[in-house]
């Protein structure tokens, strides 16, 4: 155990009431003799029963638990940013637990500094991603505090040690068993699966486990048509409605996971090098930026686009490994939100079955030009390729013949 850390007498603890967190209460009373613990949750759009939530932390001896309603703030400042910059990790990652640790994590930390904290805890393990992004946040947001990481020190080494350690200090488990053994994270974005038979990738996912989405199979035989308009690239109307970003979340993850929208089975590089193997539901997230890429292809100039699109990449990756609170990614964020500037339309789309099919766009800042994009008559001079493929091809035609020569 870090030596600065044995002092510890108020300790706040980023609390979620599952199994890791659970013992992480009793293991910091054992092991920081006279502390208080101090439970934190902060509600992102789990589906959790808050209220035995605190039962179970008061139970599991923490001094006192303290839930934040952070949705408004989760779906207007994290994740529509992260949907306007087009941020997918690695082609596929959607990256529904990486955008909520830093809004929970500076939570945790502005309570630890109110509170007059000596240390804030979490229960990442030491293999993860979300230590990395929990510690990050507390250094930017309350540097100088000590951090505790209980799955860096203590002998547990599994969910099944750690079941057995609950069971020896009773704490109740709820559905948690060694049979139902997976690792999920939930918020309004997206629900992930971890752990069981999906540690060999070679296994497919069992229809049993997905909780948001049914199977393609099991979708309805007609098509689910719907069109959402965006202001700027921030989602603002459901189906011609205004709809507030929660409830349009919400909904568009009724929709889509009722159409079996928004699975997607990944393997991916964490931040500390190996490769992990998990499942992912994330029908609103899916649709929106689908949505959103068809509108931005019809209003942002081909530089624009072309620059963003790389661009998106280093924003991913910064979101992927907890750089939310720094330079880069506030800068990063200045051009999104500069090319952003026309990206205002509607997008119609038709859900089926699995698929997500566009079925028209538009937008007052359209680009596309239908005059010139005819195959009919147009203004459009074809004689003028001549001399602009002639000048286009200048260093091609350059190149070639130097080499001719040098032969």
């Amino acid at each position: 155990m870090p030596e600065k850390s044995k002092g510890a007498k108020k300790i706040v603890l980023a609390y979620s009431g599952g199994l890791d967190t659970s013992i992480i209460i009793p293991w910091l009373k054992e092991h920081y003799a006279g502390a208080s613990v101090i439970a934190v949750c902060v509600n992102v759009g789990q589906q959790d029963d808050f209220a035995k939530m605190k039962d179970k932390a008061k139970a599991s001896g923490a001094a006192k638990f303290i839930l934040v309603d952070a949705r408004e703030e989760f779906a207007t400042d994290y994740l529509f940013p992260m949907l306007r910059a087009g941020a997918v990790y690695e082609g596929k990652y959607l990256l529904g637990t990486s955008i909520a640790r830093p809004l929970q994590a500076k939570h945790q930390a502005l309570i630890a500094l109110k509170e007059k904290a000596d240390a804030v805890a979490h229960g990442c393990t030491g293999k993860g991603n979300d230590q990395v992004r929990f510690e990050l946040t507390y250094r930017a947001i309350a540097p100088g505090l000590t951090v505790i990481a209980p799955w860096r020190v203590w002998e547990i080494r599994s969910r099944e040690e750690a079941i057995e350690y609950a069971e020896k200090h009773g704490i109740p488990l709820g559905n948690i068993s060694k049979k139902n053994i997976y690792s999920r994270d939930e918020n309004m974005w997206h629900l992930s699966h971890e752990g069981a038979e999906l540690e060999d990738p070679w296994n497919r996912p069992e229809e049993r486990m997905f909780k948001l989405s049914v199977s393609p199979k099991q979708a309805p035989d007609k098509e689910t048509e719907i069109v959402i308009d965006f202001e700027q690239s921030t989602p603002v109307a459901l189906n011609g409605k205004k709809t507030k970003p929660v409830e349009l979340i919400a909904a568009l993850n009724t929709l889509g996971g009722a159409n079996g929208i928004g699975r997607s089975d990944i393997v991916e590089t964490r931040t500390v090098g190996m490769k992990a193997h998990g499942v992912y539901e994330t029908p609103a997230g899916t649709i929106l930026y689908t949505a959103l890429r068809e509108l931005e292809m019809l209003c942002l100039d081909a530089d624009t686009l072309h620059l963003k699109s790389q661009l998106a990449v280093n924003y991913a990756e910064l979101v992927y490994r907890g750089k939310w609170f720094t330079p880069a990614r506030e800068a990063l964020e200045a051009f999104m939100k500069n090319a952003a500037a026309y990206v205002t339309g509607g997008v119609r789309l038709v859900l089926y079955k699995g698929n997500i099919i566009v079925a028209g766009r538009r937008s007052p800042y359209s680009l596309y030009s239908e005059d010139l994009a005819s195959f009919g008559a147009s203004s459009y001079d074809h004689g003028d390729a001549t001399g602009f493929i002639k000048l286009f091809g200048l260093q091609v035609e350059a190149a070639a013949l130097a080499r001719k020569k040098k032969k």
